[in-house]
């Protein structure tokens, strides 16, 4: 029962968002307790998302370069704490200090992001223009050279979560290891664990016959097959898996550091990539959230600690997320981007956990704003307004035909029978305010009171 509730939710949400496809996996303990496919991993073809399905999994690769380098640190080939510059020729001295391993590791370097991911991105899958040549970590130091003068704070004081950082960091793997990044990652991480399909070639994607094909997803809905490969940033975001394989990676957390008598990494060295090493900037629904060493964490997830990290390629999103103290984990792989990962994760946690996912705040939110959504008119239809949903805000629009602006809404209080917003116009801050009453909403906005037509719950 609580996995039909969850793939019911799965299932509305990529209808909602129009996600072409969605793999996902529930893990208890060092097994897999639940795990299903949903859509289609190749539209054209008719073909569906299994638990099989390989996905590129984005940033969640960023967790298995952090391993990489602990594991590193315990063979005694380097020291978190040992300066960048002593295995790569970097000169970026922020504020004027050393950026260490450890300030890479916790995006803490004090180099804001440079955005060169982004910028590959968008422009291989169309989106964007901007191109740069970077090919390996090299090409990435030739790319940072001038990027002193873009330096923020000094390292350790503030998180700027960057890619080019963990490019960086897959340099040091290989030449601290003398292996390429990928064969190291392959060697000490994928075979230990048994992760059979889970690799950074394309030869070894395009063969294989449960693929997802990669989609770009526009803003009216339309899903475009894209050909895009994210492979030449190998320590930031070009693994390939799928949520069976990653469910043993799951479990090895869970087991802290081991896998059915693998073991990967120690206790305490483990106990440090998900320790947090600086707050994340952003205020938390569950607790401050801060970031480890490839691991970020949540310290109130309905009074537990989350650990987990995301990842999206723009064609493709994941999430992995665990609970150490309850010994059960997620992992979600799609072949778009769509409703967020995360939250679908952190539903299915919840249920889990025995509670009531619908009592999430970020489901509260949702729900109340989509009780708002909806077209709005005046005494006898004199005028008519709409509420349309953009992201997690509200805007409103004009239903004339010679008047097609949106103005964003900026929430003050979205629960309870009123609920505020305003806008802002030339700085000045005008009020909004919906009434939510039983059978119907109003909308008061400037001078006019609107009612909501159609259905109002």
């Amino acid at each position: 029962m609580v996995f039909a509730k969850l793939e019911k939710f799965i299932f509305a949400q990529m209808s909602n968002s129009k996600l072409p496809g969605l793999s996902a996996a529930v893990v208890k303990g060092d097994e897999v307790i639940w795990s299903k496919g949903f859509g289609f991993r190749d539209l054209e073809q008719g073909l569906p998302a299994t638990p099989r399905t390989l996905y590129r999994i984005g940033s969640v690769t960023k967790s298995f370069t952090a391993l990489a380098i602990m594991q590193l640190a315990e063979q005694g080939k380097l020291s978190l704490d040992d300066p960048v510059d002593r295995y790569l020729p970097i000169d970026i001295k922020p504020g004027g200090e050393t950026i260490r391993i450890s300030h890479l590791l916790s995006h803490s370097s004090g180099i804001p992001a440079l955005a060169f991911s982004e910028a590959a991105i968008r422009s291989t899958t169309g989106a964007g223009k901007a191109w740069f040549p970077l090919a390996d970590w090299s090409g990435m130091l030739t790319f940072m050279a001038d990027a002193q003068d873009w330096t923020l704070t000094r390292p350790g004081e503030r998180w700027f979560y960057s890619n080019e950082g963990y490019v960086l960091l897959g340099g040091i793997i290989e030449v601290c290891s003398g292996m390429s990044y990928g064969e190291y990652i392959g060697e000490h991480v994928l075979a230990p664990l048994g992760m059979e399909r889970s690799f950074f070639s394309k030869n070894e994607l395009t063969k294989d016959p449960d693929a997802a094909v990669p989609y770009t997803i526009t803003r009216e809905g339309k899903r475009n097959a894209s050909d895009y490969f994210y492979s030449n940033i190998l320590g930031v975001g070009a693994l390939i898996s799928n949520v069976l394989d990653l469910s043993r990676y799951v479990a090895m957390y869970l087991g802290q550091g081991e896998y059915k008598g693998t073991h990967l990494l120690s206790r305490p060295s483990l106990a440090e990539m998900a320790s947090p090493q600086i707050a994340l900037p952003q205020q938390g629904l569950f607790g401050q959230g801060s970031y480890g060493y490839g691991l970020s964490s949540a310290p109130d997830f309905l009074g537990h600690k989350l650990i987990g990290h995301g990842g999206s390629v723009l064609v493709a999103t994941a999430y992995m997320g665990f609970i150490p103290e309850q010994g059960v984990g997620i992992a979600l792989l799609a072949n778009g981007s769509g409703y967020p990962l995360a939250q679908l994760g952190m539903y299915g946690l919840a249920l889990l956990l025995g509670e009531d996912p619908e009592e999430l705040p970020f489901i509260q939110w949702e729900k109340s704003l989509n009780q708002l959504v909806g077209n709005y008119v005046t005494y006898k239809g004199t005028m008519e307004l709409q509420i349309k949903r953009i992201g997690n805000l509200l805007a409103i629009g004009s239903m004339d035909n010679t008047d097609s602006s949106i103005v964003p809404l900026v929430p003050e209080e979205i629960e309870g029978e009123i609920r505020t917003f305003y806008i802002l116009g030339a700085g000045v801050k005008q009020p909004v305010e919906f009434r939510v009453q039983e059978g119907r909403i109003e909308l008061i906005y400037e001078r006019y009171l609107l009612r909501k037509t159609g259905k109002l719950f």
